[in-house]
């Protein structure tokens, strides 16, 4: 019974291109052998060109390429680093592995789930516009139940719509003007924001202290005020 994993980054790769004419070598690959209960699975890195790991998804779903940034729902922005396949009998399952930018946490993505899932692109100017103009003028109606509000914005927040996080923050802005936020409605309130201004600053480039200065005027517009990090941790 063993576990193996064959994995090549692209440095690897690059390294391995014959000098002067830019032509790859025969494929070739590294292997971790490690013991396990259910059989023998195969963790591969195809080189370039061969099949379809290397140019991203053969089913349909957005195609991701190693180096691109993406965003995993409720977890922010991430990098693709490795494009693999697990072999299981005649089966064989591409996936992409990411980190997440902030946490460095790692998450396998199957090709076949990433639409399922909610992974993405980051936003583009257009789609950070109306999300700024949303926070400004957009209307927000929250439900009057706890448990009804609570299970709408969390829904939201599985989306990966950043316009979705957006309605989030926005309607827990607007609850928080009558009352105190409840534990748990402050740590989304806190993820929202955090979402928002990390997606939005990778997309322009800037520093995140410009995001949050551009989300304050546009919130202000509405009487509503964009929270500090430090109320939130408290």
């Amino acid at each position: 019974m063993c576990f193996r994993l064959n994995l090549l980054t692209q440095n690897d790769l690059n390294s391995l291109r014959c000098p002067g004419d830019g032509r790859n070598p025969p494929p070739v690959r590294f292997s971790i052998a490690l013991p396990t209960a259910v059989g023998y699975t195969e963790f591969s890195r195809c080189p370039p060109g061969e099949g379809p790991s290397m140019s991203g998804n053969m089913t349909g779903n957005t195609v991701f390429h190693i180096g691109d940034k993406v965003v995993y729902p409720n977890h922010g922005v991430g990098i693709i680093e490795q494009i693999s396949s697990r072999t299981m009998g005649t089966t064989v399952e591409k996936f992409y592995l990411l980190k997440i930018a902030a946490s460095s946490l790692k998450v396998m993505v199957p090709f076949a789930n990433v639409d399922s899932v909610g992974m993405r692109p980051v936003v583009r100017n257009g789609e950070v516009e109306k999300i700024v103009d949303y926070l400004s003028s957009g209307e927000c109606i929250n439900a009057a139940d706890w448990k009804d509000r609570f299970k709408e914005n969390s829904d939201r927040m599985r989306t990966g719509s950043l316009a979705d996080v957006a309605m989030v923050l926005k309607s827990l802005l607007i609850l928080g003007q009558g009352k105190s936020l409840s534990f748990r409605e402050k740590k989304m309130l806190e993820r929202a924001r955090y979402l928002l201004v990390s997606e939005i600053a990778i997309s322009r480039n800037c520093a995140e202290s410009l995001i949050e200065e551009a989300l304050t005027k546009a919130l202000t517009k509405c009487n509503l005020r964009f929270p500090e990090i430090t109320e939130l941790a408290s």
